[in-house]
């Protein structure tokens, strides 16, 4: 189920602009897509609601790629026939990779905004009509290679999730390390499944490491953290942004608490900011029965919300004009978090480190 209270978005009238989102609403038991759905729907509606672009309405649409690079491949064709000017917030490196390798936007009149995750396999060279919003893995790790430095971690072990997702993340978190010139990094590979992480987490508590990162798909994350913590390991545990808070409390109950999780966009519960304020206030009117938001909220609301601002911005809303906007118009301060794709593709270098309380909230 995608939400209680749906805007009505989907029905494009022949003036519309359209505007979907490929993402894995079912076979992956996390709440990710389902989330930057509703973020990106709130948005959409408070558009709307004021005039629209130029006075047109923005049609928004979903398709079920099922967590498959091939459920992808599908859904894009099908995304195709309704002629839409941007994808928005793809999820699942194997969908990207997909993306990337079968030269899928050479064929094809759209722009994708905002894909998740930040591999920067998926980055460097990555695809001129491929625009990233969210800062990538190399600069969450480069973060919390950072903080571990600054605790007095000398020896870090990474247990990586046996996909390009923890490939790369392994491959980057070595070298932060050696530009700290301070940081042993200890690898530990696994699959995604619980036995597999269940024995590298027992190699990594008798490592002696005194901080371990767990980098993957969110719900390897998720398990590792527990698996970590079951093995007995005391060790400060970091993770990537992919894994939501409440998912490493649900996996991993009590254990999760201290565990620091690297965050790409601001606190979604936060009040101090116009943004935080303003994307509440269209997460209330589209989505009343939703209580609590995540940084996937947050993410969906964002992304739209550059959309919309660069599709303000072209003369007429093709995905060529959307993406000259979006390279031509500089800094776009949402009251909060900034863009800016006027050196490359990627938008944003934002990174926080937020800490899971007793509650499973994330405290920043």
């Amino acid at each position: 189920m995608l939400a209680a209270a749906q805007p009505a978005l989907s029905l494009a009238a022949d003036n519309d602009i359209v505007v979907g989102q490929i993402g894995p609403f079912t076979g992956i038991p996390v709440p990710d897509a389902p989330q930057l759905n509703q973020g990106i729907k709130a948005c959409f509606a408070q558009v709307n609601e004021r005039g629209g672009i130029g006075g047109r309405k923005i049609a928004f649409f979903e398709l079920d790629d099922t967590y498959s690079a091939d459920g992808f491949v599908k859904a894009f064709g099908q995304a195709m026939q309704r002629k839409p000017v941007a994808l928005l917030d793809p999820v699942g490196s194997a969908a990207l990779k997909r993306l990337l390798d079968d030269k899928m936007l050479d064929q094809a009149d759209v722009i994708v905004l905002n894909a998740i995750p930040g591999a920067e396999a998926l980055r460097n060279p990555g695809h001129p009509k491929l625009f990233h919003i969210r800062a990538g893995d190399r600069q969450q790790i480069e973060k919390i290679v950072a903080h571990a430095v600054t605790l007095g971690v000398t020896e870090l072990a990474v247990l990586y999730h046996n996909i390009v997702i923890g490939t790369s993340g392994l491959a980057m978190t070595q070298a932060a390390a050696a530009a700290t010139g301070k940081l042993k990094i200890v690898p530990f590979e696994a699959t995604a499944e619980v036995p597999s992480i269940a024995a590298a987490a027992k190699n990594v508590a008798k490592s002696g490491a005194k901080a371990v990162l767990v980098v993957g798909a969110p719900r390897f994350m998720a398990d590792g953290i527990a698996q970590l913590r079951a093995a007995g390991g005391g060790q400060f545990v970091f993770a990537l942004s992919y894994v939501p808070a409440g998912l490493v409390a649900k996996v991993a109950g009590e254990a999760s608490r201290g565990v620091a999780l690297a965050q790409t966009y601001p606190n979604p519960m936060g009040i101090s900011s116009p943004l935080q304020r303003e994307f509440q206030a269209a997460m209330k009117q589209s989505f009343p029965d939703v209580t609590g938001y995540t940084s996937f909220h947050l993410e969906g609301y964002i992304s739209a919300r550059v959309f919309a601002e660069a599709a303000r911005r072209s003369k007429d809303v093709t995905p060529d004009a959307v993406a000259k906007a979006l390279r031509t118009m500089g800094e776009y301060d949402m009251g909060g978090f900034r863009v800016n794709f006027a050196r490359n593709n990627t938008g944003s270098g934002f990174v926080d480190i937020g800490v899971v309380n007793a509650d499973g909230r994330l405290i920043y």
